[in-house]
């Protein structure tokens, strides 16, 4: 079977049953003209059209990927359940949840979204002059909100509170194991780095709903605003700096290694960022420069993981190609803002 029959049918077969699930919503929905709107590794993304019930407009299907268990990031029911979960929580947005279908593979359809998806400091085809580098800026302070106000919501208030928290310990350890099954190039000492997170800890905050990948290239913005958060793929319940240190970690100052320019594109300054999310949570932030040192932990051993894959298929991008010789470096990073 070719890879072009393969989606001949996949689409055959969304269509069919997303009908038959919308009506689980809605009765007299019909959904129509199934077609792909992008893809990824973790999920597919297909668009549709819907009409007859109280809506009347397309609507975004996330899909598990065919002929793979549908667990950690490929569980979209569980994304599908984070996000309706948050609908309604103050100062936060997130696509609301219409209809869903836990068959093979499992899909979530859910509201789409209008606006712009964007990470500026990676991106080649995003102007750097003044007015694109301004409303970098208040995009950037407008996620932090967003952030504070998706750290006070109670997991327990949303019906999140049979979640299973993620301790300090497991976040390291989770990416301790990323590292063990890249090669010798990209995983540099690693193990020195793990044990020393281990044994400079601080004391866990209260736990929140992590975001897990919380940076501008994971919401939808229009003009100076964000209008949503996606790409739950990989979130849990756990201290609210792991998101926090992850967020600045894109701005100009952090300098990562896959910047596409040495020119700025216009973020807030790593503690403008931290200042305005201390404001708007209303309490100030502790130990943040061991979350800064996890955070360059996480990045590493993540993009091994991704760099990994890429060489098997004989194809990195230019990013990936920037990062390659910079992983070790992270590491470096990370023990010295812990006192290594």
């Amino acid at each position: 079977m070719t890879t072009e029959s393969e989606h001949t049918e996949l689409l055959a077969d969304l269509s069919v049953r997303a009908g038959d699930a919308s009506h689980s919503w809605q009765t007299n929905l019909e959904v129509s003209n199934v077609r792909p709107l992008t893809g990824g590794t973790s999920s597919l993304t297909f668009i549709a059209d819907v009409s007859g019930g109280t809506i009347d407009e397309s609507v975004v299907l996330k899909v598990a990927p065919p002929g793979l268990a549908p667990v950690r990031n490929r569980d979209v029911l569980r994304q599908g359940r984070v996000m309706q979960a948050l609908q309604g929580a103050a100062g936060v947005s997130t696509p609301a949840v219409y209809f869903e279908d836990a068959g093979d593979p499992p899909f979530v359809a859910m509201q789409m979204v209008a606006g712009e998806c964007v990470e500026p400091l990676l991106d080649a085809q995003r102007p750097r002059d003044g007015a694109a580098r301004a409303q970098t800026r208040e995009r950037y302070l407008s996620a932090t909100r967003m952030l504070a106000h998706l750290h006070s919501v109670k997991p327990s208030d949303i019906g999140l509170g049979d979640e299973p928290v993620v301790s300090l310990g497991d976040e390291i350890d989770r990416w301790t194991r990323a590292f063990e099954t890249v090669s010798d190039d990209l995983s540099g000492d690693y193990l020195r780095c793990a044990k020393a997170l281990h044994a400079t800890m601080p004391v866990p905050a209260e736990p929140v709903v992590n975001h897990g990948d919380y940076r501008l290239g994971n919401t939808l913005c229009e003009g100076d605003r964000v209008t949503a958060l996606i790409d739950w793929e990989i979130w849990s319940v756990g201290d609210p700096r792991i998101d926090l240190t992850w967020l600045t970690y894109f701005t100009d100052e952090a300098a990562h290694p896959a910047a596409y320019s040495e020119k700025p594109c216009g973020t807030p300054t790593v503690d403008e960022v931290v200042r305005i999310y201390e404001q708007t949570l209303g309490r100030p932030v502790e130990d943040i420069e061991w979350f800064h040192a996890l955070t360059r932990y996480k990045e590493a051993a993540a993009t091994a993981l991704l760099i990994k894959r890429g060489r098997k298929r004989g194809a990195l991008s230019p990013a990936f190609q920037k990062m390659e010789p910079a992983l070790p470096g992270l590491l470096t990073e990370a023990l010295a803002l812990i006192g290594y």
